[in-house]
């Protein structure tokens, strides 16, 4: 029973082929054969909305030629399978369901405020930057901050000072070679003589030195001798 394309049959109304509704459409259930995909189509946006028992609108669904829009109160995204929460929105908070979120762009991940995350990691062969590229990388923890170098080497570049400091505990330094490179040469003075004489040309090369510290912290140098060769007043400490 039915009139071209519509059919009357025992579970509703079918039809077939294509069909045009220029008023309102209200149905309990819309499904498509089972061999076929369920098409709706518009000439300008499909939108789909939710009413409660009082006609008043709870959620909305706008497929538009720009955009996607979705409206209420909490959006999820679920998987096929046991139907895991993959994604989910509110006014509150995003949660992210899914075991690991990939960002492949270029241009990396931004974030306008802060992060909280128990575990940063690359992928398997790919080294991991973390960079503020016109301002400051804080990381903080109130338990600690662990950086680990499993496999390589640990570097830490600055322009300026680079500053370690524990406000209450130590800097520990443990491994099985310390080097400190660069560090200035002091001169030494005996107590004969208030300047230091220029080696002779067949004096042995200076190969040992001493470690000497500043009134101020200040590490340099210092030829070894007999006896102690670092001296407060030696020209390091002085022009520092």
């Amino acid at each position: 029973d039915g009139m071209g394309n519509l059919r009357v049959t025992k579970k509703g109304i079918r039809l077939e082929g294509i069909s045009e509704f220029l008023l309102p459409l209200y149905v309990k259930e819309i499904h498509s054969r089972k061999d076929s995909p369920l098409v709706l189509q518009s000439d300008r946006n499909v939108t789909v909305n939710a009413r409660n028992h009082m006609g008043q609108l709870t959620g909305q669904l706008t497929v538009g030629a720009d955009a996607v829009e979705a409206q209420c109160k909490r959006f999820e995204v679920r998987a096929s399978e046991g139907g895991k929460v993959l994604f989910s929105a509110d006014e509150d908070e995003i949660v992210i369901g899914a075991d690991r979120l990939k960002v492949t762009g270029t241009e990396g991940a931004v974030f306008g405020h802060s992060v909280e995350t128990p575990h940063i990691r690359a992928e398997p062969s790919q080294d991991l930057k973390l960079e503020s590229p016109t301002r400051s990388l804080v990381m903080e923890a109130p338990r600690g901050v662990q950086v680990n170098a499993a496999a390589g080497d640990l570097k830490a570049t600055c322009r300026k000072e680079l500053h370690l400091q524990s406000t209450e505990g130590e800097i520990f330094l443990n491994a099985d070679t310390i080097r400190l490179g660069n560090l200035p040469v002091g001169s030494f003075s005996s107590s004969s003589s208030s300047s230091s004489s220029s080696p002779s040309s067949s004096a042995p090369r200076q190969t040992i030195y001493e470690l000497c510290v500043c009134p101020n912290g200040k590490l340099y140098l210092s030829p070894a001798g007999a006896g102690s060769t670092c001296q407060s007043s030696s020209n390091i400490c002085l022009w520092s």
